[in-house]
C-alpha cells in the first residue's frame, strides 16, 4: 500500500467537500481581546474572534494574570509529575477545594482538560461497576461517547433532549440494574439547553446515577457561575457534574465535582488521572482565580447576555437564519460547506473577522453554520461590524433570508 498517497487521497477529499479545516495562526492582544493579531505568509495584521470560547474574557483578566505570574515566581513552571508522584501541589488542593465549592460537592478531581475528565471519569464509572447500563444523549460530546466507548458497559442511547424516549429505555432495562444517564446542559453546537430537573426526576425513579457535562455553562449560569443546575437549583441532586476551566474561566482544564467517594474512587482507578502530568500550578492558580473572581462578580455575565441580545436583534431584523435558542451560543444557519468556508474566509480576509466554519463532521451534513459566541468584551462598534459583514455576504453568496414576518 502507497500510504502517503492514501493519505492525501482523503485529505483532497475532504477539501473538494468544503470540510478540510485550515487553523488560523493567532495571537491574542492581551487587555484587548477580541482584538488579535493573525500570521500569515504576508506578516501580521489586526482581527477580532467572534468564536473564541474564553466566554467572558477571562483569560485577560488581571486577577487571573496576577494569580498566574505569583505561582510562577512562587514554584515553577511544571507541576514535576502526576498527582500520585510528587505533582499533588498546594495550587491543585486549592483550585479543587474552590470548585467542591462552587457545585456545592463534597469534593472535586482536576484532570488536563475537559476531554479528558469525560473520558477518564465515564470510562472509569462505567467499567468498574458491575453491569452497569450507560445511558447517553444521542448529542453526546465526543470525550463522553469515547469513555463510554472505553469502558466496554452496555450502551443506551436516547434521543436528544427526549424525556419520553429516555423513560421508554429506562423502563426497558433490567430494574435491578446499576444505570447512568450522561448529558449536558448547554449543547455547544445548537446552544439548547437539558431539561435536567425532568431527567433527574427520572434518575430517581429509575434509580440512575447522573452525569450532567456543564463545560459549556460552567463560569456562564446561576449566580455564582456553577452552571444551569446551580441557576436552577440542582445541582444536590446529580450525581457528578463535570466541568472545565478552558471555557469560560479563561485558562486550561477540567474536572470533577461530586461526593468525596465518587472522586476518591476515579482518582484511584482512572488511568487517564492517575498516568499523566499535572497541570502546572501557575494554571491552577489562574484557574482558581478566575473561579474565585466568577463567584463574586455578575458583571460579565450580564454584559455577555447584552451583546447576545444585541447581536440576535440585530441577526433577526436582517432575515439572517440563526437557530433560536435560550444559551449563549448563536449558530448562524449557512446549510452549505463551500458557502460556509467562503463566508468565514471572506469575512477574515475582507473584514478582519475571525469565525471558524463549523462543517461535518462535527455537525451533520446540510447544517453548516458559523457558531458565533459574544463576549462582554466585544463593543457594540464589534456587533455593527459583524452584522453588517454577515449581511453583504449573506447577498453575495444569495443565501435565502428569513422575512420578518415569517418569523
Amino acid at each position: 500500500m502507497n500510504y502517503q498517497s492514501y493519505f492525501r487521497s482523503r485529505l483532497d477529499a475532504l477539501r473538494d467537500e468544503g470540510n478540510y479545516r485550515v487553523f488560523a495562526e493567532l495571537e491574542r492582544d492581551c487587555g484587548a481581546f477580541p482584538a488579535a493579531r493573525q500570521y500569515t505568509g504576508r506578516g501580521a495584521r489586526e482581527v477580532t474572534i467572534w468564536c473564541s470560547n474564553d466566554y467572558l474574557g477571562m483569560g485577560q483578566h488581571p486577577d487571573v494574570l496576577a494569580a498566574m505570574h505569583a505561582a510562577l515566581d512562587r514554584c515553577g513552571a511544571g507541576a514535576g509529575g502526576t498527582r500520585n508522584i510528587s505533582g499533588t501541589t498546594h495550587d491543585h488542593v486549592l483550585l479543587e477545594r474552590e470548585l467542591a465549592d462552587l457545585h456545592g460537592k463534597a469534593a472535586a478531581l482536576l484532570f488536563t482538560s475537559g476531554y479528558v475528565s469525560n473520558w477518564a471519569t465515564l470510562g472509569t464509572l462505567a467499567a468498574q461497576i458491575p453491569g452497569c447500563i450507560v445511558f447517553s444523549d444521542a448529542l453526546n460530546h465526543a470525550s463522553m461517547i469515547e469513555g463510554i466507548r472505553a469502558s466496554r458497559a452496555h450502551k443506551v442511547i436516547w434521543k436528544h433532549n427526549d424525556l419520553a424516549d429516555l423513560e421508554a429505555k429506562l423502563a426497558a432495562a433490567p430494574a435491578d440494574a446499576p444505570k447512568l444517564i450522561a448529558f449536558e446542559s448547554v449543547y455547544s453546537m445548537d446552544g439548547d439547553i437539558a431539561p435536567i430537573e425532568a431527567i433527574c426526576d427520572l434518575a430517581d425513579r429509575y434509580g440512575a446515577m447522573t452525569y450532567l457535562d456543564e463545560v459549556h455553562a460552567v463560569g456562564l449560569y446561576g449566580p455564582r457561575g456553577g452552571g444551569v443546575a446551580e441557576r436552577d437549583g440542582l445541582m444536590d441532586r446529580l450525581t457528578v457534574i463535570e466541568g472545565t476551566l478552558g471555557k469560560a474561566f479563561g485558562v486550561m482544564g477540567g474536572y470533577i465535582a461530586a461526593s468525596a467517594e465518587v472522586c476518591d474512587f476515579v482518582r484511584s482507578f482512572a488511568s487517564g488521572f492517575i498516568f499523566t502530568t499535572a497541570l502546572p500550578p501557575a494554571v491552577a492558580a489562574a484557574a482558581a482565580a478566575s473561579v474565585r473572581h466568577l463567584k463574586a462578580s455578575d458583571v460579565e455575565r450580564r454584559l455577555q447576555r447584552q451583546r447576545v441580545s444585541q447581536l440576535r436583534d440585530r441577526l433577526t431584523a436582517m432575515g439572517i437564519p440563526h437557530l433560536p435558542n435560550p444559551s449563549h451560543i448563536i449558530p448562524v444557519m449557512v446549510g452549505d460547506p463551500v458557502k460556509c468556508k467562503f463566508i468565514s474566509d471572506t469575512l477574515l480576509d475582507e473584514f478582519g473577522i475571525y469565525i471558524q466554519p463549523i462543517n461535518y463532521p462535527t455537525v451533520p451534513k446540510g447544517t453548516e453554520r458559523l457558531r458565533i459566541t459574544p463576549s462582554p468584551v466585544h463593543s457594540e462598534a464589534d456587533v455593527d461590524r459583524l452584522a453588517q459583514a454577515l449581511g453583504e455576504l449573506w447577498q453575495r453568496c444569495q443565501i435565502a433570508r428569513i422575512p420578518l414576518a415569517a418569523q
